[in-house]
């Protein structure tokens, strides 16, 4: 972990003028040798009946990795736990699906491309109609409202299991790595925050508890897979109920998060803002990305309404933004992948066409693009 310099928080000069065509080549992160540096973020997409992804889904990721997304991270999928969540058509990753996922893998892999799958457990972001059971840290909600059953320990230690099971599921269907969704106030992320992790054992009091399952998620996965086997982890300050919420009120606070993640065996980071040219934190004008790669030394990954000129979660039809600023910090070395959200959905060859300046042919997002695999 590094020491925190506030005097030092600027990264190396870079070119003035750095294009998008430029960024089309490969590069090597945390031994994973990429087609180019832009990630596919994940997006929910229900488009997997009965949590099995179909034929659909593994040509819709393929053509991302056709168009040079080096990385493509999943929406995300439920590890096999009944409170994982209750929504038909995201996909599992469970014994039962594995032919599924086995064809998406593949069909990437042909492409050239490398893949994630993104352990997701929704938590008390359950809808309220949900038929399962709904675990929360402390049974709240960030309103203070009752929502849940808060987990005992026993069931934390069953579900840490299942976090397991289903990575080293992913490893050996042959997937690239795992990602694991700790941000946005679903589970992982809701005992993060001290707003919605009220308890009082070893999961809460202070921050080294409130940290603890995800940091024991990443143990587990890293003894279910291998020494190697690349692990992303995502987090955020805001969440879905709240999006001035801060988890991490300074870089101090953010090193103490992020400490016990690296040393659980993390290789990965992937702040999530929703607006990735925003600064992390006053008095600096490096990003969340930036002071998360200052601080722990990994990789880092950016995202947050790449490419368009509205902020993630506004709606409307958007527009493409200039992504020339955000190039130029990654050639400064603040950050060392880009994620492309959005942008990505009705424009599988987002990157190709906008490397070529064929902006008027890129379909603008808007509100219905994603109902339908394009």
């Amino acid at each position: 972990m590094s020491t925190i310099d506030t005097a030092s928080d600027t990264t190396t000069p870079a070119p003035a003028s750095v294009s998008l065509s430029d960024m089309v080549r490969p590069v090597t992160v945390a031994g994973l040798e990429l087609s180019s540096p832009f990630v596919m973020a994940p997006m929910t997409r229900n488009f997997s009946p009965g949590g099995v992804p179909t034929e659909e889904v593994a040509a819709y990721y393929r053509r991302r990795a056709e168009h040079k997304v080096g990385l493509i991270l999943t929406e995300g999928v439920f590890p096999d736990h009944p409170s994982a969540g209750d929504a038909p058509a995201v996909p599992r990753l469970a014994p039962w699906s594995a032919d599924g996922w086995r064809r998406v893998v593949e069909e990437v892999h042909a492409a050239g491309g490398k893949i994630f799958p993104q352990l997701w457990h929704m938590g008390g972001n359950q809808p309220i109609e949900a038929a399962g059971p709904v675990v929360t840290p402390s049974g709240i909600d960030g309103s203070a409202r009752r929502r849940g059953e808060a987990l005992t320990t026993p069931e934390i230690d069953e579900l840490v299991q299942r976090y397991a099971d289903s990575a080293r599921l992913a490893y050996e269907l042959g997937f690239d790595g795992v990602e694991i969704h700790s941000a946005h106030g679903y589970l992982l992320d809701a005992f993060l925050w001290e707003v919605t992790n009220r308890r009082r054992d070893e999961y809460g009091k202070d921050l080294a508890g409130r940290t603890r399952l995800t940091a024991e998620v990443i143990a587990a996965v890293r003894a279910a897979t291998s020494p190697d086997f690349p692990i992303s982890v995502r987090f955020s300050q805001w969440k879905g109920e709240d999006y001035g919420a801060r988890v991490s009120h300074s870089p101090a606070e953010l090193e103490a998060l992020l400490t016990p993640f690296v040393e659980a065996g993390a290789t990965i980071l992937h702040p999530s803002t929703r607006r990735h040219w925003e600064p992390g934190f006053e008095g600096s004008e490096l990003s969340l990305a930036g002071w998360t790669k200052k601080l722990t030394g990994l990789p880092t990954i950016v995202v947050g309404s790449v490419g368009l000129n509205t902020p993630f979660l506004e709606r409307g039809e958007v527009g493409t933004a200039d992504v020339g600023p955000l190039l130029e910090r990654y050639e400064g070395g603040e950050f060392d992948l880009i994620a492309v959200g959005r942008a990505l959905l009705a424009n599988p060859d987002w990157i190709t066409k906008t490397a070529a300046g064929r902006f008027d042919e890129l379909t603008p997002w808007a509100k219905g693009v994603d109902a339908k695999l394009w």
